[in-house]
């Protein structure tokens, strides 16, 4: 049994490290303790997301059936039921020791099921509902690991941070986004720029942004900032010893959008990634910095 829980872990270190970059090295300044928890926690989300995005050859039935099928394995270990799954011991082990609500699960997969079907968000308030589930839980699921002075007072910074960090994905994304035949920019944000669906797939063929998808953008990149300045104040309140991780992670996900900034807002010209000699920058000035120093308010040029 120990012995599966330690290969379940480990599946979701490699799906981190696989394919979350930029959090995973934040990750790394966290005690060791703290990692694998972590990493269950995105290999879970991860898992379920490669069900939706990786399996686009298949009908949308059989699609939707999958992920139902993997929740309601989930949901039976959540009941201690025993699984042979590879992956799904380490978040249940993870839920058990830190009493994580499993509501914020329910609402994730929630979230997941929606990408099976909906293909774009007519407003803002329609996207935030989506990402309650998809980003805003993933904030109060890992509260309890990283730790805090004040959980209550840290949960909505913990939110925010979710949610800043998803826009940023959607920002960054716009055109892969579009390849899987969906539009994270809501259709009101669309329509104030004068851009349609089909601006933003020919901008896609043409790997140049018009200059009314580039105010889109500018305006996107304000709104995610918004978020950051809301998360902020969060990060001085985690457990010391996870301060430099959400630093760093807080950082490297807001210096995407400077990447954004530096590209002139031209989402398709390439996709944005912050370099690798600033991301060893950013981790080592976080590992630096005293426990409790607020954040540094976000400029953007």
């Amino acid at each position: 049994m120990e012995t599966d829980l330690a290969a379940a872990y480990e599946r979701c270190r490699q799906l981190h490290r696989r394919h979350g970059r930029t959090y995973y090295l934040a990750t790394r300044l966290l005690p060791a303790w703290k990692r694998r928890h972590v990493h269950a926690l995105y290999g879970f989300t991860r898992y379920a997301d490669e069900i939706v995005d990786r399996t686009e050859d298949l009908p949308p039935a059989q699609r939707s059936a999958r992920l139902t099928e993997w929740s309601d394995r989930f949901v039976a270990g959540l009941r201690g039921d025993r699984d042979d799954d590879p992956l799904l011991p380490a978040v249940l082990h993870t839920i058990a020791v830190f009493d994580l609500n499993v509501d914020d699960f329910d609402a994730f997969l929630r979230s997941m099921a929606m990408d099976l079907t909906v293909t774009s968000y007519a407003t803002y308030d329609d996207l935030l509902d989506y990402m309650e589930g998809s980003a805003a839980v993933i904030g109060t699921m890992m509260l309890p690991i990283l730790g805090s002075t004040d959980p209550v007072a840290a949960r909505e910074p913990a939110r925010q941070l979710g949610l800043a960090f998803q826009l940023t994905n959607f920002i960054r994304d716009v055109a892969e986004d579009l390849d899987r035949g969906r539009t994270y920019l809501p259709d009101e944000h669309l329509a104030e720029f004068g851009v349609t669906r089909a601006d933003l797939l020919d901008a896609r063929a043409a790997g140049r942004s018009t200059p009314a998808i580039k105010a889109l953008i500018r305006a996107e990149v304000a709104r995610a900032d918004e978020h950051y300045a809301a998360a902020a104040p969060g990060i001085p309140m985690l457990a010391p010893a996870s301060q430099a991780c959400m630093r760093t992670a807080f950082q490297l996900y807001a210096g995407i959008l400077d990447e954004v900034v530096a590209a002139d807002y031209d989402v398709f010209v390439r996709r944005a990634t912050v370099p690798n000699q600033i991301r060893a920058r950013v981790a080592a000035r976080s590992l630096l910095t005293k426990a409790g120093t607020p954040m540094t308010p976000l400029v953007r040029g």
